[in-house]
């Protein structure tokens, strides 16, 4: 047990140290907090990101800590998770081409009592990552160059419990800490004698999180189940200052004048609620549909105009999100492999949170396949619905909007579940 605790905590704190890196390349991760990550292990990845009214006690859903409740009591539960992608970018005729690799998450779960179940991880948040460049045209010998990049991102460092109240009501909260920032530059240049601004933008975060959950269930016969889910996050200021440089330089005479302005506690996340439901057969199937609301328009964010740095209230706006999802799983404790596995599927719709020069964003439609294979071993037999679980799954994502870059990307993501049965007393005759 002593070796299994030390590999963990090493796998969190490679995580940490990975989670630094941006986890995007998509040029619309330049506004707002960055492009919103879609959260949860194995389990919700491989159903689009269902999880509000989700709970299986093999598994760990943090989408809603009331799930945690229903861990099993003998197990400890381990999911870590990496990805990769290929994101295809169409603007006006023109293409180009990227390929990301992230590691994804780091999860656990264990019961505290006959009731009680917490949970640990870390998640992503928010991911920024983009560099290209842009070009104007003054006059017949004059065109200015503008170089955009930036990197950073947001992600959580969380711990969460959830208790059942009475039999078909549990409630959960998860507590984290987020840090990160973003770091975005503007930098302009031309090779004539006129002057040419640059702008370097950053911000450095070091705060909390708070999320509520609820699920009730309500049995259907001796085998069906239907779960309600609700969630919460709040909303609040970051506690963080936001700084822009601005740079104006004129090549003729090698002179450049530097200005740096600041605004105060500039960040914020938004109040989001979340409601689920889901309809199970037994572990044989599940089926279910999320919907998800961020209220970013009540949230002010940073922005230069006109030669000051201020906070505008324009700039974000409601983000919705609509997810349906299910699994199959033929019979678990069957000896042909291909019925033990657990058959995963998922398709989401999701509006934009930022706009773009008073327009809104480009919207989202994902849709996702995935497998959760069984793994026996000596301890774990067919008799026993926990395995660990070799979690894949395949996403689509289409990006668009009307006049904007068009992004088509395809996600691989492959997680490992450990199922330990830590808390078992064995007895010997």
């Amino acid at each position: 047990m002593k070796r299994k605790i030390i590999l963990v905590s090493l796998a969190m704190m490679f995580s940490i140290g990975t989670f630094a890196q941006g986890g995007t390349v998509s040029p619309y991760s330049q506004y707002g907090l960055g492009e919103i990550a879609q959260k949860g292990g194995g389990l919700n990845q491989g159903m689009n990101g269902l999880g509000v009214g989700v709970h299986r006690s093999y598994l760990v859903n943090p989408l809603n800590p009331a799930s945690y409740a229903m861990v099993d009591s003998l197990t400890m539960l381990f999911d870590v998770g990496l990805s990769g992608q290929i994101t295809n970018y169409n603007e006006a005729g023109k293409k180009d081409k990227t390929k990301t690799a992230n590691f994804e998450y780091v999860l656990g779960s264990f019961r505290l009592s006959k009731v009680i179940g917490a949970s640990f991880g870390i998640l992503p948040l928010t991911s920024v990552g983009y560099k290209y460049n842009t070009s104007s045209r003054l006059n017949e010998q004059t065109t200015v160059v503008t170089n955009h990049s930036g990197d950073g991102g947001l992600h959580q460092l969380y711990v969460g419990v959830g208790a059942r109240i009475f039999k078909p009501l549990s409630v959960g909260a998860n507590v984290g800490y987020i840090w990160g920032g973003y770091d975005r530059s503007v930098v302009g240049s031309s090779g004539s004698t006129i002057n040419t601004l640059s702008k370097f933008y950053s911000a450095e975060v070091n705060s909390y999180t708070l999320d509520f959950g609820v699920q009730y269930d309500h049995p259907i016969g001796k085998t069906d189940l239907l779960t309600v889910g609700l969630t919460y996050g709040l909303g609040h200021k970051l506690g963080t200052d936001a700084t822009c440089k601005v740079i104006s330089t004129n090549s003729s005479v090698s002179k450049a004048d530097t200005t740096l302005m600041t605004v105060s506690n500039a960040l914020e996340l938004p109040h989001t609620i979340g409601a689920g439901l889901s309809y199970s057969h037994g572990d044989k199937w599940l089926l279910g549909a999320d919907v998800q609301a961020q209220f970013w328009n009540k949230t002010d964010f940073p922005d230069y105009v006109n030669g000051q740095y201020t906070l505008r209230n324009d700039l974000l706006d409601n983000s919705y999100k609509f997810t349906l999802g299910g699994e199959y799983c033929p019979r678990w404790n069957a000896r042909n492999i291909f019925q033990r596995i657990h058959y995963r599927f998922g398709a989401g719709y999701t509006t934009p949170y930022y706009k773009i020069n008073g327009q809104t964003g480009p919207r989202q439609i994902s849709a996702t396949v995935g497998f959760g294979i069984p793994i026996a071993n000596s301890y774990i037999s067919r008799t026993s619905l926990f395995f660990p679980f070799l979690n894949i799954s395949a996403q689509y994502v289409n990006n668009r909007a009307s006049g904007l870059i068009k992004e088509n990307i395809f996600r691989i993501n492959i997680g490992l579940t450990f199922n330990e049965r830590w808390f078992a007393k064995w007895k010997v005759e």
